[in-house]
């Protein structure tokens, strides 16, 4: 990914590419990073009590320098020491996808990770390596591995060392496959896709001891009422890419079998030259993960004898993995798998600039369908998640390619430690985005919108109250704002006046949200909402009993969205909107940017010299000459 001093990631197969850094002097011409360095990784230095790395700010987006090589941690499991290994090529993001490995039995890990490619991978892709490692006897069974998968895995998900995505992709070998497999059947919100080669595959015994387990409604925030009715999504429903290559086939039967249903796939299998047998999701499949994807996931057994070392498999199966994105690993009905976004492919452009003094990261994507005078999106996503997190995690690009409008997202700085990234100065790095964007690309300055996820949206709901004359209409997720007491609002530490004039602003949220923005506008609760709405409705010239229906109109898969909106006074143009969410916790879905969009796009805005505002709004969207209309 682009930096300031024109480091670059070189994309692998299907994997993200790059475009041009900014820098003071312009746009620089795209490269890519040379493999590896000469020469073997060495011995992995430990990560046992290293204090942890400082906070380097000449790097956007970046681990800290520090942080980049091969490194060990170990762990006491019933009395024994174990170890993991880690590798973090130089360039690794914050939040970074990673590939957790267990070797076979036998190998040398820094030679397996060098003979097989996997180090060439990493370097490549600027994606992190997780690697657990048989004992000294050898990989045991999945349960009696079971400890010591969880006290690294523990580790691997939570540290100030270096920070993941959140969702992995799981690669397992010989005797440590079953032991992986296990690991994904236990947790299976928390993987995008595996692969095992040479697996002898799990028990049916301890494949139903999971099969049937139900998730429920509890979630990190505020807990969601299913409804009695609703059917509960099962463990062994959970749709997760899976491809088998040379499994043992005297063992291994319950194990495909097992995700051949989770992924509800067809009877019939298909032929593939490089995954082998595959077996893709049933067209019209019901399950929850792919309701808005489509039945995208498929299951594969490739018979024919691979080599570990291979790196042409290793290649393959990064193909296979890095096809898919997941998101929300927590709350299962807000969970669901994607197609990841190719950055190579699609042109997404990675840029930094100086922001306040700090070197900031951003990306652009002007899809093939954005045509002359394109709308523009600013999307801020939500604390800690970095720009390329978000936009595999929402599918914005999606929208974009397909309405035609120029993506722009925003990247955080650091915060609560040098791996975690969050927001800050961003009214003087939007001020200096738009100027960018607007000098740079064939936007139309009259269209454009912002949009944001957590504080992602606190920062935008906050610049539609201190200057509503930034953008036609905001559209977010789950984080309103409300002028204080004094009718002011704090952006980046400063005070700025309630701007007081109308600006279209539409926000969805979860039924098991953040507890201070729960609930609905007619309950008995007062909450941030509640303020947020009578702030906007206020300068509407509306108050509640304006809506359109006070039940909320249903929508989405299993009626999950509950919409409320009001219409300009004395029109039947929308201004305010709220949806709930049913299903999901604080994580917003890639159900929802259509949603944002299908709001934004319907209006424009002209500034005069003054500095006064007039609004309009198209019902084709500004599709058809003249339909515009004035609010």
């Amino acid at each position: 990914m682009t930096n300031i001093d024109r480091r670059h990631l070189l994309v692998g197969t299907a994997a993200l590419a790059v475009g041009a850094a900014l820098t003071a002097e312009g746009f620089t011409t795209a490269a890519y990073a040379a493999p590896h360095r000469p020469g073997e990784l060495g011995e992995a230095q430990p990560l046992d009590g290293r204090p942890f790395p400082a906070y380097d700010y000449t790097r956007a987006n970046r681990l800290p320098r520090e942080m980049a090589g091969y490194w060990t941690r170990s762990f006491d499991v019933a009395g024994a020491t174990r170890t993991a290994k880690v590798y973090l090529p130089a360039e690794t993001p914050i939040r970074s996808y990673y590939t957790v490995i267990a070797v076979p039995d036998g190998a040398g890990t820094a030679e397996f990770l060098q003979s097989s490619g996997w180090r060439d991978v990493a370097d490549q892709r600027q994606e992190g390596l997780f690697v657990l490692e048989p004992g000294p006897g050898g990989w045991a069974d999945a349960e009696a591995e079971a400890a010591y998968v969880a006290a690294a895995m523990a580790f691997y998900q939570a540290n100030s060392y270096f920070s993941i995505f959140g969702e992995h992709y799981l690669v397992g070998y010989g005797g440590g496959a079953p032991v992986l497999e296990a690991w994904a059947v236990a947790n299976p919100l928390r993987v995008i896709a595996q692969a095992y080669v040479g697996s002898a595959g799990l028990s049916a015994a301890y494949l139903a001891s999971y099969a049937a387990r139900e998730f429920d409604g509890q979630s990190q925030y505020t807990p969601v009422d299913l409804p009695p009715g609703l059917r509960r999504i099962r463990y062994d429903e959970t749709v997760l890419p899976t491809w088998y290559l040379h499994p043992d086939p005297r063992s291994s039967a319950a194990s495909v079998a097992y995700w051949k249903h989770a992924n509800d796939t067809v009877a019939s299998a298909g032929r593939d030259g490089t995954l082998g047998t595959v077996y893709r999701q049933r067209p019209g499949s019901g399950r929850w993960m792919t309701s808005h994807a489509g039945p995208i996931s498929k299951v594969a057994v490739q018979a024919r004898r691979t080599e570990p070392r291979s790196r042409t498999t290793t290649r393959q199966i990064v193909e296979f993995l890095s096809a898919y994105t997941r998101y929300e690993n927590f709350f299962a009905y807000g969970n669901a798998l994607y197609e990841r976004a190719d950055f190579r492919r699609l042109g997404i452009e990675v840029h930094t600039m100086q922001v306040a003094g700090f070197v900031r990261e951003y990306l652009v994507y002007v899809p093939r369908s954005a045509g002359r005078r394109a709308p523009v999106v600013f999307v801020w996503p939500g604390d800690s998640q970095t720009d390329k997190v978000f936009m595999d995690a929402t599918q914005w690009w999606k929208v974009a390619e397909r309405e035609g409008f120029v993506l722009v997202v925003v990247c955080e700085q650091y915060s609560r430690t040098s791996v975690v990234v969050s927001h800050r100065d961003s009214l003087t790095f939007f001020r200096q985005l738009r100027e960018t964007i607007t000098a740079r690309y064939d936007v139309d300055p009259t269209r454009c919108y912002s949009t944001g996820q957590s504080a992602g949206s606190q920062v935008t709901q906050n610049l539609a109250i201190a200057f509503p004359e930034y953008f036609a209409a905001v559209a977010t997720t789950s984080f309103p704002a409300a002028p204080n007491a004094a009718g002011t609002i704090g952006i980046d530490g400063v005070a700025y006046p309630a701007g007081g004039k109308p600006i279209p602003n539409y926000m969805i949220y979860g039924y098991g949200d953040i507890q201070q923005f729960v609930g609905t506008l007619w309950d008995d609760t007062a909450n941030l909402t509640d303020s947020w709405a009578q702030y906007h409705l206020g300068v509407d010239g509306l108050t509640l009993a304006d809506v359109d229906t006070t039940a909320g109109r249903r929508s989405g898969f299993h009626d999950r969205f509950q919409t409320w909106t009001w219409n300009a006074p004395g029109t039947p143009i929308p201004i305010f909107k709220v949806t709930r969410n049913l299903y999901r916790s604080h994580n917003t879905t890639a159900e929802e940017p259509p949603l944002l969009w299908a709001f934004l796009k319907h209006y424009s805005r002209e500034v005069g010299k003054d500095g006064t505002v007039t609004r309009y709004y198209s019902p084709s969207a500004f599709g058809r000459p003249g339909d515009r209309r004035r609010l």
